[in-house]
């Protein structure tokens, strides 16, 4: 459809929009753009340290030259990926399929559970491999790596390769247990598992990811020896706060397959979050690091960068069994954040800061609070300032952490819209609008043509999940446009048309040097 020519400030047009509403998308713009920036020399700065035989990236850049599961596969190669689809750049998405295709081909060593591969070899160190370490490795690497990746791609060799290693962890499994057998007995790897196992099913709905989930989640909600709450320790950081947020999500799988199980989880599940609330925050909400649930005393009252990670569990379970208690103790948190912007996150490293930021953005995408918006921007700006010039940030596996806020942080200031490719010189921010609509900005320093990508309800279109529940490793939906649906689009320089959500997916452009466009898109629910 043609565009229709219009004095594009007219409030008819507009919508009454308010010229604040430019003046954000152009700030945003300019905030996206050093995000992206940060997150492509990051990109760049680790593959110039890729060992030249394999491509694969070492865990850090100070001793251990070797690409592991459970570190460089899982916490730093699948942001790098990320940055290079999200930004459209050839070379760099080149280089990670790579990545992925040769990572699968050289370092599985039980069936296809990898195992380190040392560069100085090129091939696994001598002796044989630990079980534990090998599904450990696993479980973090389709837990941390692929997930996202699959949550913001959607189906792809990232799917499968997640597949392969949840299947043959589970064919390995080697614990005994009243409900079968178990891949660990460490609260971190069933967190895991409980996670992807659960997201699996909703995106192939094949039953024995279904049921592995709630074999797990029986052994924690369903038999009193194994209660989490009857441990002397209960760690909200990492390395053991990912059981709540998986249990969470076999939780949300429960509530919409089978209704009975869900209500013998009922108790447990309200149980372990109400205990935590109890014992386990500060005056202001933050959580601590470790606490006894059993006395209710603190172990180590440092407060975790994962609290967002806790409080995703909290939000997941409000919104299945429509508690307010848990949806007011997120609300409360995010409230309180703002007193807390030079907190040491995990000792003031910059994956301490990616963590604490990651979950604020995402309890923020569904309670907005303005105060903990500009804490994100005040902490950002720490964060973005620990690069260095070559683009590292500290050199070891942390930095892909750092990589994946950043993009959360940009992909919120553009409203899920990216544009390809993305170059440097190109400016892209977006605010949205009252009416649903959004406003959106883009300026190229030097002439550029390409195009836009708007975001769409992946929960739906890519995980097939019911609803868009809170989780980890997701990257939050701002701006979904429906496939079928309607769009009016208002383009300065060009006119007005109404299109198809479709175009939206891909909107061509073409900009001069130092030009600009602005551009109005709100849903239609009629004619011209």
């Amino acid at each position: 459809m043609r565009f229709v020519t219009a004095l594009l400030l007219s409030p008819l047009l507009t919508g009454g929009l308010r010229a604040g509403d430019w003046q954000m998308a152009k700030e945003n713009a300019a905030d996206a753009q050093r995000g992206i920036r940060f997150a492509k020399r990051a990109v760049c700065g680790w593959l110039d340290q890729a060992d030249p035989k394999t491509g694969l990236i070492p865990r850090n850049l100070q001793r251990d030259w070797y690409w592991n599961a459970k570190d460089a596969a899982a916490d730093n190669f699948p942001f790098l990926l990320l940055t290079a689809q999200i930004t459209g750049i050839h070379h760099l998405e080149q280089a990670t399929a790579e990545m992925l295709a040769t990572e699968q081909r050289l370092t599985n060593r039980l069936d296809r559970l990898p195992d380190d591969f040392l560069f100085d070899r090129q091939g696994f160190r001598d002796g044989p491999y630990r079980l534990d370490d090998l599904i450990f490795g696993a479980s973090e690497y389709a837990k941390d790596g692929l997930t996202p990746i699959t949550e913001w791609l959607g189906p792809g060799p990232w799917l499968e390769r997640m597949r392969g290693l949840i299947d043959d962890i589970w064919k390995h499994a080697p614990y005994d247990s009243p409900a079968g057998r178990l891949p660990s007995m460490s609260l971190e790897v069933n967190g895991e598992l409980l996670q992807v196992c659960s997201r699996l099913y909703w995106m192939t709905g094949e039953a024995r990811y279904r049921d592995w989930a709630f074999r797990l989640a029986d052994d924690y909600l369903l038999r009193e020896e194994n209660d989490i709450l009857k441990r002397t320790r209960l760690q909200l950081d990492d390395h053991s706060c990912e059981i709540i947020g998986g249990l969470s999500e076999a939780y949300v799988l429960a509530a919409r397959t089978d209704a009975e199980r869900w209500k013998r989880y009922r108790p447990a599940m309200h149980a372990i979050l109400d205990r935590v609330l109890e014992v386990g925050r500060n005056r202001d909400g933050l959580l601590y690091h470790t606490v006894n649930p059993v006395t209710g005393g603190v172990i180590n009252d440092d407060l975790t960068d994962n609290w967002g990670y806790n409080y995703n569990a909290f939000l997941t379970v409000a919104e299945v069994d429509g508690v307010e208690r848990y949806r007011d103790a997120v609300e409360f948190v995010l409230g309180n954040l703002y007193a807390y912007r030079d907190y040491p996150w995990e000792g003031g490293g910059a994956d301490g800061y990616a963590d604490s930021i990651e979950g604020a953005i995402n309890l923020l995408n569904r309670i907005p609070v303005e105060s903990a918006w500009d804490w994100v921007d005040y902490s950002m700006n720490v964060l973005l300032a620990r690069q260095g010039e070559d683009g590292i940030i500290e050199g070891w596996h942390g930095d892909g952490n750092a990589i994946r806020t950043t993009l959360m942080w940009v992909l919120w200031k553009t409203q899920g819209i990216t544009a390809e490719p993305w170059r440097d010189d190109v400016a892209l921010g977006a605010a949205p609008l009252a009416s649903g609509g959004v406003r959106v900005y883009v300026r190229s320093g030097y002439p550029w043509r390409g195009r836009l990508r708007f975001d769409r309800p992946r929960h739906r279109d890519y995980q097939h999940m019911p609803l868009d529940y809170p989780r980890l490793n997701q990257f939050p939906e701002w701006f979904p446009v429906e496939a079928g649906a309607r769009y009016r689009v208002i383009q300065r320089p060009g006119g007005q048309k109404v299109v198809s959500g479709r175009d939206l997916y891909r909107w061509n452009l073409e900009l001069p040097e130092n030009g600009e466009i602005w551009l109005t898109v709100t849903p239609e629910t009629g004619g011209l």
